[in-house]
């Protein structure tokens, strides 16, 4: 069992006016074979913790530690995270124009085993990856998410989360902008991964439609840049009933 754990996390981004302080302390463990859902109101933090923890060096972390059993992988350069295990699916994937979708998972498959995979194989291996999320293999000759849809740019991530494979994936908000059968297709992708048994997902969302599809086995609630409550999928539930506004009325206090 790998764990990837999250301690007094203090995270601020520079802006016009100085430096301001969007994570203001988050703890969280996440432990292989769990799905952990993270809930809260636009503004939260959400979207920096994922990427504080991939390296984004938008993000300055001034206190707080994350390490993946037990190793820090603060001091670590984005590549070596993902080396370490750790995968980031963004809410806004990048446009890699000239660079194919077969070349990119290559190469990036490549860097993370440290060995280039045996091609014949590989290239059976993504067309199997790219029917499961329903992209025709002729998708792999594409520039990566160069004139994408939505839907297309979402199914290629979880595409990509199957033939890596990391220990633990951090979906941004993987929901966004989806219809309901591509949710579906997307949903399905992410419970074969998790359903391995010793994968960690950390699954970043404000709406509870997808946790239709993936059930969580905990529930955080993200308000003002910390944790503001915790329990198990009901909360999800009473959440969709009653919405974010107790949670952040008393963040104001």
């Amino acid at each position: 069992m790998a764990t990837l754990e999250i301690k007094d996390l203090h995270v601020t981004v520079t802006t016009e006016e100085g430096e301001k302080e969007i994570l203001k302390g988050v703890d969280l463990t996440v432990k292989t074979g769990e799905v952990h859902a993270i809930m809260g109101p636009n503004g939260s933090g959400k979207s920096t913790l994922a990427y504080s923890i991939a390296g984004h060096p938008k993000y300055n972390i001034t206190s707080g530690t994350v390490t993946l059993d037990g190793v820090d992988i603060l001091s670590m350069s984005v590549d070596e995270r993902a080396r370490a295990g750790l995968f980031l699916a963004m809410q806004y994937p990048v446009e890699v124009p000239g660079v194919s979708v077969a070349n990119f998972l290559r190469t990036a498959k490549t860097a993370i085993d440290g060995e280039a995979p045996k091609l014949r194989t590989w290239v059976k291996d993504v067309n199997a990856a790219l029917e499961r999320v329903t992209l025709d293999k002729d998708f792999a000759q594409r520039s990566v998410n160069e004139g994408f849809s939505g839907g297309e740019k979402k199914r290629h991530e979880i595409a990509q989360l199957e033939l890596l494979n990391p220990k633990f994936a951090v979906l941004d908000e993987t929901d966004s902008g989806l219809d309901i059968d591509a949710l579906r297709v997307v949903s399905e992708g992410v419970n074969r991964y998790s359903d391995q048994g010793d994968r960690g997902v950390l699954l970043i969302t404000h709406y509870t439609r997808i946790l239709r599809y993936i059930k969580p086995d905990y529930v955080h609630v993200f308000v003002a840049g910390r944790v503001a409550d915790q329990g198990g999928p009901e909360l999800a539930d009473e959440l969709e009933a009653n919405g974010y506004d107790k949670y952040v009325k008393a963040a104001a206090l």
